[in-house]
């Protein structure tokens, strides 16, 4: 039984980390050109502030669908 020294493994793990690194980024192109929209990029200020938007609690507070209904006509 051959047993691999410490080099070696060293060696291998470094090239497994090398090729997902290379497999991520080619994953991310792939998504990036396939999932492009039709009707063009977003800004990058617009998504960060929706993001921003979409991370805050909301201030309003529906307590029936009377309520509901009265914010969306007021």
């Amino acid at each position: 039984m051959r047993y691999m020294t410490q080099t070696v493994l060293d060696s291998i793990n470094n090239k497994i980390s090398l090729l997902q690194t290379e497999a991520r980024t080619l994953r991310s192109f792939v998504i990036g050109v396939l999932g492009r929209d039709q009707e063009g990029e977003y800004k990058p200020s617009f998504i960060k502030s929706v993001l921003r938007s979409a991370s805050k609690a909301g201030n309003i507070v529906f307590r029936n669908k009377k309520s509901f209904l009265k914010k969306l006509r007021g």
